[in-house]
């Protein structure tokens, strides 16, 4: 088996791993992003925690625990598909450049080793072509996670209409209103499952709906281009301050290459945290306010790309609120930055 396999099978295994142990942090992590700015508290009302354990408390009592896994079966397929083919292609053309960077250095055009920018340009193009193949299960997984939030901000807002429209009701209303509040509370949001959010994402969108988000996305391969620039940065010196001049060089232990991970992740995540907001925002529902009066919500103008909403989403969250979510995912989304 070729080494570009055999890493692409072992991302895929890492993954699938690092995706069920992780996942209930990125359920609540992608919902954080999909909010809204909250509007104006009435006088005299409290703030409300906003942290992520006390989301994902409030999760738990809504939804239940099977809510922290909602889309868990589409993100596994999805995880195993775009870490396979992220590492795959990255080993095929790593061993690439490595031959022809070795064969400059016999002809004295070089020391025979990989540059930084080279790397760069390597996890650039491995990611571009895992986001083009794998950007239809990301859509519908973040559709998946979200969905039965969206469900519950209609539910509310039908219930806020009610009551006001029960306080400005004479006698004979309130009665008949009443009635439709109690069988509105008693309302739960509708299961749905891998096959629902496909049709919905098609009935909006058509085919080009499941690539909602592409450019973004595409933009977002930086991230994981950074973290391997990084990564094989660090790695290379690391091997070079242990084994001196002394060949082979000693390979990197497993706590080594695990610190090294995080270090270059969080700091490719620092850089790149505002565009994944706008990435997972243009593929979710609620983008625009939803309208109460027909119980759904308003579809996407078209005119109106994702690098327009870039300015908004700082202008409206802030980079201190874009970067609240940032440690729980700085580990978390690679898979997807790459897919």
């Amino acid at each position: 088996m070729s080494s570009a396999a055999v890493n692409g099978l072992a991302g895929a295994g890492g993954g699938i791993i690092a995706q069920i142990i992780t996942y209930p942090l990125q359920t609540v992590n992608t919902r954080q992003q999909t909010e809204r700015s909250a509007k104006k508290r009435k006088a005299g009302s409290g703030a409300t925690d906003t942290s992520t354990l006390f989301q994902m408390l409030q999760l738990i009592q809504n939804e239940g625990w099977g809510g922290l896994y909602s889309g868990l079966k589409p993100s596994l397929f999805g995880t195993a598909a775009s870490q396979g083919i992220y590492y795959y292609f990255y080993q095929i053309l790593k061993n690439k450049v490595e031959d022809i960077a070795v064969a400059r250095g016999k002809k004295g055009l070089g020391d025979g080793t990989v540059g930084m920018l080279s790397w760069l340009g390597i996890a650039a193009v491995a990611g571009s072509i895992n986001v083009l193949l794998t950007s239809p299960i990301w859509v519908l997984v973040t559709r998946m996670q979200t969905h039965t939030q969206a469900e519950r901000k209609i539910l509310e807002s039908k219930r806020d209409l009610l009551l006001k429209e029960i306080s400005r009701a004479n006698s004979l209303e309130v009665t008949i209103l009443k009635d439709r509040l109690v069988r509105l509370e008693s309302e739960k949001p509708h299961p749905y499952g891998t096959f629902q959010a496909i049709r919905e994402v098609y009935r909006e969108s058509g085919v080009r709906g499941f690539w909602k988000g592409l450019v973004p996305t595409l933009i977002m391969v930086c991230n994981p281009s950074i973290q391997f620039m990084i990564y094989e940065t660090l790695a290379k010196r690391l091997q070079s301050k242990h084994s001196g001049k002394q060949l082979p060089k000693r390979n990197l232990t497993a706590m080594e290459v695990f610190l090294l991970g995080a270090i270059a992740k969080l700091g490719a995540t620092v850089v790149t945290y505002p565009l994944l907001v706008v990435k997972v925002a243009s593929k979710t529902r609620n983008w625009q306010e939803c309208d109460v009066q027909i119980h759904r919500y308003n579809r996407c103008n078209n005119k109106d790309g994702p690098l327009r909403r870039i300015p908004r989403v700082l202008q409206r969250n802030g980079y201190k609120d874009c970067t609240k979510c940032l440690c729980c995912l700085s580990s978390l989304h690679g898979k997807r930055g790459a897919g």
